[in-house]
């Protein structure tokens, strides 16, 4: 299965008082000339509960975790300060939910491409990990919201 060969990355348990965090399934939607940002999208999984703190991307100057919610019957975007991974539950970041933001890119990202992200992951001792992940670039007519 392509999304398999995607990448499977495991954050290394070189100290066992930080989970070890499963990323599957990583992808960012494909950008046209001239726009500045996009999402990427995978899921998360960790053995114990960690907190996604934080993201970067060489390819973006600003990069956020964000989600999207409805309030008062609007739908809304905005970052959040972390995203909870609980133990054995997967956390999926997909259109229309929550997403890591690319803002103020670089260089336009075409299908076929591959965007490095690290996450930034915190255990409930503070301890913070880094996770690398490279996602592949889908067409702009992947499914969900216009990231």
């Amino acid at each position: 299965m392509k999304a398999i060969l995607a990448v499977l990355l495991l954050l290394a348990v070189a100290d066992p008082a930080i989970a070890q965090l499963t990323v599957a399934e990583p992808w960012v939607r494909a950008t046209v000339a001239g726009q500045g940002a996009t999402g990427a999208f995978m899921q998360l999984r960790a053995t114990q509960d960690v907190k996604v703190v934080a993201a970067r991307s060489p390819v973006a100057g600003v990069v956020e975790i964000h989600e999207m919610k409805m309030e008062g019957g609007v739908m809304t975007m905005g970052a959040i300060p972390e995203l909870a991974v609980r133990a054995g539950k997967t956390v999926e970041l997909k259109p229309g939910g929550y997403h890591v933001m690319l803002m103020d890119l670089k260089k336009a990202v075409r299908e076929g491409d591959v965007v490095p992200i690290t996450l930034v992951v915190e255990g409930a001792n503070r301890k913070r990990k880094e996770v690398e992940v490279q996602a592949k670039v889908r067409s702009t007519t992947a499914a969900g919201h216009g990231h």
